[in-house]
């Protein structure tokens, strides 16, 4: 009888692992998915024509392979997009091979030039932060010696042991700009000061980013500019281009479902895992809910591969793991995520880069919210992510990001009250008016973010516990507890069934994926 694998999961990491075990094996992959689409975070909302980004998903990584998968799934631009013709420019870093015109067929990669700012006492500022005159100019003469000073002492005299998130910032940008530019932002991210967070998240996220690195790459830019969009010799945070589907990281992740069923897979809706059943180091069966009946099914399993949170995967064994195993997945602590979409007749902010943009909105993907007073954690303009992603290129369509916990006071309002208080929050700070908004809708995103204090210091107790079942394989964001990007969860997926495909039995290869520093890549 054909071997199966039982897959939790329709995002990234559950449905690269479904194609590769078509690819590369004989085993039946049959993807549970307890909602009723395609993608996990990475999916695109649709909403009358309008589509949204969950999250905002810039397709680049420091993996040839993962580069690889991406553009064999979708190939790259070799024609002007629709926003390249108005603006009269030609994409440059595209690819040769398997050229794809935008404007004639739907399934091509764009080539976006990455820009993203800050937005801070109603201005602009690089991001990462930059020493250019309009900083200066931005922040006051006071502010930017303080900060120069705090930087060369935090070079001169570092903090030996990083013990926090506020220590690894420190050591790196100095007290004064971390204070400014990244204390309260990701504060409002988790929720917990930076003293509480453990400095991985810096690791991963940061990296080797450092205020002289980004000085370095501001002098070398005008005198060597890298076209290629695999930018090997620059840092994941100051990377220049990136890969886009036409309509949103969604439509990536359907295709890739279409293929998984013209191969023989399958992907089973409304299907939710709520337990496994062990026996010795053998995951023997999983229990389906199936959401439309309320019935739980038992499947028999020769592999499972796991996306759900780590905290319920745990919860739903039979027999139970020890006590300890089960108290540190009860303290692991997840931040959960809100996207408002809002269709606007114009923005009130103004373009005032040399980058040139359809209508001359202000040409960001992504603006990081540093004002103390709101909420608001980051915007996303869709219009630049893809021309495609807005019915009316005349309006203008953006997504308002806010970091909660579910069932706290901004997870409990009803969406037409919180779409009121964004309206609020961005009138306030100057960017909107109230009066230029045309629609909008709410989406919330529970488990968005698998937080790095609660009881993940002890995370071990975990790995030790799970990696002693032969044919389970954790991989993806929520699946590992780590705060991986797309990219990190496609090479966990292709590491597990690598390691089927080898009979390989140790998962260390899978864990080690984001821990080094070639695999990392901003988000």
């Amino acid at each position: 009888m054909k071997k199966t694998a039982v897959i939790i999961g329709a995002g990234p990491a559950g449905l690269t692992a479904a194609y590769e075990l078509l690819d590369k094996t004989s085993i039946k992959p049959i993807v549970y998915e307890m909602t009723g689409g395609i993608g996990g975070i990475s999916k695109t909302v649709n909403f009358k024509g309008n589509r949204i980004d969950i999250g905002g998903h810039r397709f680049f990584s420091k993996s040839d392979k993962v580069m690889q998968w991406w553009q064999a799934i979708m190939p790259t631009q070799e024609a002007p997009a629709r926003d390249d013709l108005i603006l009269m420019r030609h994409p440059y870093g595209t690819l040769k091979h398997n050229a794809a015109d935008p404007e004639k067929t739907d399934k091509v990669m764009l080539i976006r030039s990455r820009i993203s700012r800050i937005f801070f006492l109603r201005s602009f500022f690089d991001y990462p932060v930059s020493l250019k005159f309009s900083t200066v100019r931005n922040l006051g003469f006071i502010r930017t010696m303080k900060a120069g000073f705090s930087y060369m002492r935090a070079m001169l005299f570092p903090i030996r042991n990083e013990t926090s998130l506020e220590d690894f910032f420190i050591n790196r940008f100095g007290r004064e700009l971390y204070e400014i530019f990244f204390k309260d932002y990701t504060e409002k991210v988790w929720g917990v000061p930076c003293k509480a967070i453990r400095p991985d998240w810096g690791a991963q996220r940061v990296k080797g980013l450092s205020i002289t690195k980004a000085i370095l790459h501001a002098l070398k830019s005008p005198l060597k500019k890298n076209v290629s969009i695999e930018q090997k010799d620059t840092e994941s945070s100051l990377i220049e281009r990136f890969m886009y589907p036409k309509f949103g990281p969604g439509q990536l992740w359907e295709e890739v479902a279409n293929r998984i069923r013209e191969k023989g897979g399958e992907i089973r809706f409304y299907s939710m895992a709520v337990g496994l059943d062990v026996n010795g180091n053998e995951v023997t069966e999983v229990r389906i809910l199936d959401k439309k009946t309320g019935k739980v099914n038992a499947v028999k399993a020769d592999y499972v591969f796991s996306t759900m949170p780590v905290k319920e995967l745990i919860k739903g064994m039979r027999p139970p793991p020890s006590e300890e195993v089960q108290e540190v997945a009860d303290g692991l602590v997840y931040r959960d995520f809100i996207t408002v979409g809002l269709l606007l007749k114009k923005l009130k902010i103004k373009n005032d880069t040399k980058v040139k943009t359809v209508n001359d909105i202000v040409p960001d993907q992504w603006i990081y919210i540093q004002e103390r007073n709101v909420k608001l954690g980051r915007l996303q303009i869709f219009n630049n992510w893809s021309p495609y992603m807005v019915k009316d290129p005349e309006t203008v369509w953006i997504g308002l990001e806010y970091f909660c916990n579910e069932g706290d006071h901004l997870w409990s309002r009803t969406d037409e009250d919180f779409a009121s208080f964004a309206v609020d929050e961005l009138e306030k700070i100057g960017i909107i008016e109230k009066s230029d908004v045309l629609d909008h809708v709410v989406i919330r995103m529970p488990k968005t973010y698998p937080a790095y204090f609660g009881t993940y210091d002890r995370f071990s107790v975990i790995r030790d516990h799970v990696d002693r079942f032969d044919n389970l394989f954790l991989v993806g964001r929520n699946g590992m507890h780590r705060y991986n990007n797309a990219d990190h969860s496609i090479l966990t997926a292709m590491e597990a069934v690598e390691n089927i495909v080898k009979g390989t039995v140790s998962k260390e290869n899978v864990w080690l994926i984001n821990t080094e520093e070639k695999y990392h890549e901003e988000k």
